[in-house]
């Protein structure tokens, strides 16, 4: 199988898992919007809540890095430039999330 093609096939599972995970956030999102910083810490206290959201931040990261390492593919001509925009682009979709869920799983 072609790299471009698993590439495509990444993107369009990534964007299937987050789908579902996009509308659990957004309903829990508007259910804490308005709440205290107790209510918001009792909501990522729960094992359930703590799962969902590393899996939505993982799985949207993960897009992220597929969507915008095509941009970079299409416009970026300079082989050097484009491998360095495209290694920090992962450092970032790797480091972002994962410190972001230890924040989360240390809330305790």
């Amino acid at each position: 199988m072609l790299y471009s093609t698993k590439k495509w096939l990444m993107l369009k599972s990534s964007s299937i898992i987050l789908i579902p995970l996009m509308f659990w956030f957004i309903v829990n999102f508007v259910s804490i919007y308005d709440s205290s910083y107790i209510d918001l810490i009792n909501f990522f206290s729960k094992t359930s809540s703590k799962v969902l959201f590393s899996l939505f931040l993982l799985s949207a990261f993960f897009f992220f890095a597929l969507t915008i390492s095509e941009v970079f593919e299409d416009y970026i001509h300079n082989e050097k430039i484009k491998s360095v925009a495209t290694k920090t682009l992962n450092i970032f979709a790797i480091i972002m999330p994962l410190t972001t869920i230890l924040c989360i799983f240390n809330l305790n």
